[in-house]
């Protein structure tokens, strides 16, 4: 498939033809949603924690006589019936991550672009360069409608664009190394340059 590039200033750059391997696939909900989770159970942290019974700081002597007291045999002021106890079976620390293979990793991220794609979502540009000026980046930004996109370069983000790029809402820019699909998905629109095109054919085949 064939799509025009543009550059920052919104004039016509040429075309560039895209490879239907990765454009051009029919989008499966399913397999986005399986890679979204994944990508979601990795990243959630995990951390809460409670004290059990061996990690609270209290007396381990027994609290009073085994028998005659007309009460219940009692040794550890730590167990969990007592207050300031220790939590029986609380939560600990631990990962969400689960497996996905490599090959449906890929295939996720070619559903994602296929969906910007079909959705008319996708916007190709000659290159990811500025002066280094957040309010000419951010008036050409606004000039070509984006409010919330997603830029993808090739192997590396040039310096002064990222720097001017910094504080524009709604604008986030990425290497092709970091282009993944639950950042493609929760933005309107995909921004991708030359470079990067070159660099996520070479990254998929």
């Amino acid at each position: 498939m064939k799509l025009d590039v543009i550059n920052l200033d919104g004039g016509k750059a040429g075309s560039v033809e895209l490879d239907e391997a990765l454009f051009g696939l029919e989008p499966r909900a399913d397999i986005l949603h399986r890679v979204v989770r994944w990508q979601r159970a990795k990243a959630q942290a995990g951390t809460h924690s409670t004290l059990g019974r061996a990690e609270v700081s209290y007396s381990t002597k027994k609290i009073y006589r085994q028998k005659g007291t007309g009460g219940a045999r009692h040794g550890s002021k730590k167990a969990p019936i007592f207050r300031h106890g220790g939590v029986y079976k609380g939560p600990v620390p631990r990962s969400h991550a689960h497996d996905l293979p490599k090959k449906f990793r890929a295939l996720g991220l070619k559903h994602a672009l296929s969906a910007k794609a079909k959705a008319g979502e996708l916007v190709i540009i000659d290159a990811a360069a500025s002066e280094g000026k957040t309010s000419a980046l951010a008036k050409q930004v606004k000039n070509l409608g984006w409010k919330r996109a997603l830029i993808i370069d090739g192997a590396s983000v040039n310096e002064t664009f990222a720097q001017a790029a910094r504080n524009i809402e709604g604008l986030d820019i990425l290497p092709t190394i970091g282009a993944n699909v639950y950042d493609i998905l929760k933005r309107d629109t995909l921004v991708i340059t030359k470079a990067g095109i070159e660099a996520l054919e070479a990254r998929l085949k």
